[in-house]
């Protein structure tokens, strides 16, 4: 990657007031010599002894310092058969009010991760039943774009509260709350994504391409951002509303008209060209649309789209050519002009922060589409938490085929590539894996993006050897099936990663990724663990709800999820009531079932709304539907065969049904049939189906997604 911001020696210690004066014992997420002598300072003349584990690796410099502090040591063994009896001699020594500071051994972890402590430790650490203080420590350079400017802060010391109760989840939940409040009030994230956009394009300028798949052409960021200046100042003349609709797929079009829109002071309002005539509409009545960007080609592909007049219609390839001596002349201009002239010739609001920067509406799977307005920090602080994450080499290419209303596609395909000098290779539709193997092949692509859905197009049809440049490969959007997964890393040789977000969530949240093999015996924190979403991405809270009760619980429990952090929205368009139930004091409810391991891996167990109560206990769709695929046979089908659905039940409150293509005449026999063979499995009789309703075809969305609404449709016609 391009340079980071400069990095100054400073170190800022925050919240030291939340330590108790009855002294205890606090763990910081990770520590180095020179953050070790910071805290030693800030706790000022409070006795301290240094608290290590007998078989940690610390660093020659890091042991020196404790060495010569002139504070005392103390050792414990995590395999110690009695760690309780240990913490009852540690606990005398505290009473006064001094400390015990625990000094986490040397691991390997990806940059940004808040915990670099291995579970076996951090469970010993909480059996000494010593009263903990959890201590985060932010390195603000692991997670910066790298067009940031201002000088940062070498580390970020902010202690979290103390521990209601001593266990790795509770420990976990509090350091996690305590990242999260680091990397919410960093600076960059007032900033404007149009400004942001503007000097990544200046930055990458000579260095960055966008590969066109569609045409096989090449448009290097100069000129991209040439286009899109001259772009914006029709649309300012086209249009006096706040949003501009986009109706474009991947590619250079919509790259520029979705700049071009921001450039204008504008909100881009990419319309899903898949859904149904009914949620276009209310779409475009929502976000009070009356222009549109779109193209010749594209009305003549989509004919059933319900397009507005033509005079509310921006064909981006008509308007182009006739300026094209604007482009020339806004292309030299930002060619010798910095970026900070740039913005103030265009009069760009340098501050954008909680303003509303794009507009995307949720897929409606089980309603009318809900409009997600996202702020210019939810944009940049997840640019950033992926992009970072990721950290792909400049040399790098990603595919970008996901459309630009899909919030992934927008943020990681659109956004990031741009912000962090990514080469772009677009084709218009994730289904046409023929075309995209070879696009993959031709340009040797690092990264790809997809849905489980989309993957099983690339197992049907496509040799090994044209995936063989791909080193990573993210699924979301759907559960990834373990067998999909496998059959993948069989075929090419790449085991595909399951990512998790919403787009509330702008959209990344989670990811699992790769980790090196180390070298010698240094612990490895695991960044990736199969079947679970992954870890959550930097600066991002989690807090667990009991489905029943809505009362706080333990996050190593199922229940609802929680989340926190700069990426999150700030309430649907003009939802207030619905806004006031997803939205609580910061937190958001992601109405998605889940718990977390004691390594911090998020496992999503379904949705709330794909969950029935009966007779008590929530019965989870999900997870019933993967049982009956086993047990059918179903693992190596491409398509979707079945679904549950949920239906009234007077006694129950509620009973299963189940959609299936595959469902023979004698349907009480099959019935009995699956019941037995899900018995066996070890499901409970609860879960059984009540009744199977046989249809031609399962109702899923453009995304794979399920189409829950169409599901409950075919249920009660």
């Amino acid at each position: 990657m391009f340079p980071l911001p400069a990095m100054s020696s400073s170190i800022e210690v925050c919240h030291i007031d939340r330590l108790p004066q009855n002294g205890c014992l606090i763990i910081p997420g990770r520590l180095d010599a020179k953050q070790a002598k910071k805290l030693h300072s800030a706790l000022g003349s409070r006795q301290i002894t240094w608290l290590v584990e007998e078989t940690a690796q610390l660093p020659a410099e890091l042991s020196q310092y404790l060495e010569n502090s002139g504070c005392p040591g103390a050792a414990f063994d995590q395999n110690d058969p009695n760690p309780a009896t240990v913490g009852q001699n540690l606990a005398g020594q505290i009473k006064d009010g001094s400390v015990f500071v625990f000094i986490p051994g040397s691991t390997i972890a990806r940059p940004g991760t808040a915990c670099q402590i291995p579970s076996e430790t951090l469970r010993t650490l909480c059996a000494l039943e010593l009263p903990i203080i959890p201590l985060d420590i932010s390195i603000p350079s692991e997670t910066s774009l790298c067009i940031e400017t201002t000088s940062l802060p070498s580390a970020i010391l902010n202690f979290a509260h103390p521990l209601e109760k001593n266990s790795i989840a509770h420990y976990r939940e509090s350091l996690l709350s305590a990242a999260e409040e680091t990397y919410s009030a960093r600076d960059f994230l007032n900033g404007s994504l149009a400004v942001a956009l503007l000097t990544g394009l200046k930055k990458h300028a000579d260095t960055s391409t966008l590969f066109d798949g569609a045409d096989d052409s090449e448009l290097p960021f100069n000129k991209i951002l040439g286009a899109a200046i001259a772009l914006s100042k029709e649309i300012k003349l086209a249009t006096k509303k706040k949003r501009v609709g986009i109706i474009l797929p991947p590619g250079k079009g919509g790259m520029v008209a979705n700049l071009a829109v921001l450039f204008a002071g504008k909100v881009p309002v990419n319309l899903n060209f898949t859904a149904s005539d009914e949620a276009v509409r209310s779409c475009i009545r929502q976000a009070d649309l009356d222009k549109f960007i779109t193209a010749d080609p594209f009305v003549r592909k989509v004919p059933s789209f319900p397009w507005p007049p033509n005079r509310d219609l921006l064909f981006i390839e008509r308007i182009l050519p006739q300026i094209k001596k604007k482009i020339i002349k806004w292309s030299l201009i930002s060619k010798f002009l910095p970026a900070s002239m740039l913005v103030k010739l265009l009069k760009l609001n340098p501050t954008g922060g909680d303003e509303e920067a794009i507009l995307l509406f949720t897929s409606g799977s089980s309603g009318e589409p809900k409009g997600v307005p996202l702020s210019h920090r939810n944009l940049l602080a997840n640019v950033c938490q992926f992009g970072r994450q990721l950290d792909l080499p400049h040399e790098a290419k990603l595919l970008g085929c996901l459309p630009l209303f899909h919030s992934l596609g927008c943020t990681v395909t659109l956004w990031y590539p741009i912000i962090e000098g990514v080469d772009l290779v677009t084709f218009p539709s994730p289904l046409e894996t023929k075309r995209l193997a070879e696009l993959i092949d031709k340009h040797q692509i690092d990264l790809l993006l997809a849905t489980p859905t989309f993957l099983r197009g690339y197992m049907r049809r496509i040799k090994p050897e044209q995936l063989a440049s791909l080193r990573l490969v993210i699924t979301g959007a759907e559960k990834l099936p373990d067998n999909l997964a496998y059959q993948f890393q069989d075929k090419f040789k790449t085991l595909p990663m399951e990512g998790y977000g919403l787009t509330e969530t702008s959209p990344g949240t989670n990811v699992n990724l790769p980790m090196d093999d180390p070298k010698d015996n240094t612990p490895v924190i695991p960044s990736a663990r199969f079947s679970s979403v992954g870890p959550v991405l930097p600066g991002i809270a989690v807090r667990i709800t009991n489905p029943a009760t809505d009362e706080s619980t333990s996050i190593d429990k199922s229940g609802i999820i929680w989340l926190k952090g700069a990426n999150i929205f700030q309430g649907y368009l003009n939802k207030e009531e619905l806004s006031k139930e997803v939205l609580i004091d910061g937190w958001f409810k992601t109405g998605d079932v889940g718990r977390m391991d004691d390594d911090g891996f998020l496992y999503i167990e379904g949705r709330i709304s794909r969950f029935s109560k009966i007779a008590g206990e929530m019965v989870p769709h999900e997870t019933l539907e993967a049982a009956i695929t086993k047990i059918l046979g179903l693992d190596g089908e491409t398509e979707r065969k079945i679904a549950i659905v949920g239906v009234p039940d007077e006694k129950k409150g509620e009973a299963i049904v189940l959609l299936s293509t595959v469902a023979g005449e004698a349907l009480e026999q099959e019935q009995l049939d699956i019941r037995y063979k899900l018995l066996d499995e070890g499901i409970p009789a609860l879960w059984c189906p009540k009744s199977i309703i046989p249809v031609n075809e399962i109702p899923v969305l453009a995304s794979g997604k399920l189409d829950i609404k169409g599901c409950e449709e075919l249920v009660t016609s």
